[in-house]
């Protein structure tokens, strides 16, 4: 069965509207909003860090589960993984911008 593309971005953009805040409204400061991102994303990247730490710290006092402790420390290490991806990409970007011809 397909799906009509027309019919899943309009229910999509109702969903959207139904939703708190509906997500589809026009940001009034895109750099603002975009630094907000940014900011909230370094922000769960070291909360994902330091619960990772503290099971493991857990684990050694032997008061954790070590699933626990493997799970954590693999979302903190795939969490590392996309913050240096994202980085690595920024960094390319700015290096293209730097080669344009003026």
């Amino acid at each position: 069965m397909a799906v009509n593309p027309l019919s899943a971005i309009s229910a999509y953009a109702k969903q959207a509207k139904m939703s708190v805040g509906g997500g589809m409204e026009p940001r009034s400061d895109p750099a603002q909003s975009f630094a907000d991102l940014l900011s909230s994303a370094a922000q769960s990247a070291i909360e994902t860090g330091q619960k990772s730490e503290q099971l493991s710290a857990a684990a050694i006092a032997g008061k954790a589960d070590p699933t626990d402790v493997v799970t954590a420390v693999t979302n903190a290490e795939v969490t590392l993984q996309t913050a240096l991806a994202v980085r690595d990409r920024v960094i390319s970007a700015y290096q293209d911008i730097m080669r344009m011809p003026i």
